[in-house]
């Protein structure tokens, strides 16, 4: 989907500003609320405004531990064990990758016992060969989207 400039200022304030009033974009941008509506409509309908809940952190909820945890899997599991990783309330985050192991995943834990409790718990899931963890130490770069949405914007710039 093109990302226009108008489209890249409205995902700068939704990121920046994201408990203010859609009257209220309208009138920081200089648009009609009308125009403005439309626009978060089409982003949302195309898939470029994925939600607009609030960024929880695991920290916070007391699982300051976080961990990337790669899953071996024996061929023709995959689905089994992704759909048995839903289960596992530690698991943030689950993908399908190349290279080394079948699956990723993003694991908040409260310490590392417990890290361990979760990773034994994958182990046992049917279809696991083997998992391999790394344990983040600090973030470097926190999650992030606006950066991106600049470039494109840019980008939609060029003749």
């Amino acid at each position: 989907m093109a990302v226009d400039e108008l489209d890249t200022r409205i995902l700068r304030l939704l990121i920046e500003q994201p408990r203010t009033s859609v009257r209220e974009y309208a009138r920081i941008l200089g648009v009609a609320r009308g125009t403005l509506q439309a626009r978060l409509d089409r982003l949302e309908r195309t898939g470029v405004i994925t939600g607009s809940g609030p960024v929880l952190s695991p920290a916070a909820l007391g699982h300051p531990v976080l961990a990337f945890v790669h899953i071996e899997v024996t061929q023709g599991h995959l689905d089994d064990v992704g759909d048995a990783l839903a289960a596992v309330p530690e698991i943030i985050e689950a993908f399908s990758i190349t290279g080394g192991g079948d699956l990723l995943t993003r694991v908040a834990a409260r310490d590392n016992a417990h890290l361990e409790d979760v990773i034994q718990r994958l182990i046992r899931l049917p279809g696991v060969v083997r998992t391999r963890t790394e344990v983040a130490l600090r973030e470097r770069v926190a999650h992030r989207l606006l950066p991106l949405v600049e470039a494109v914007g840019r980008a939609a710039r060029k003749p």
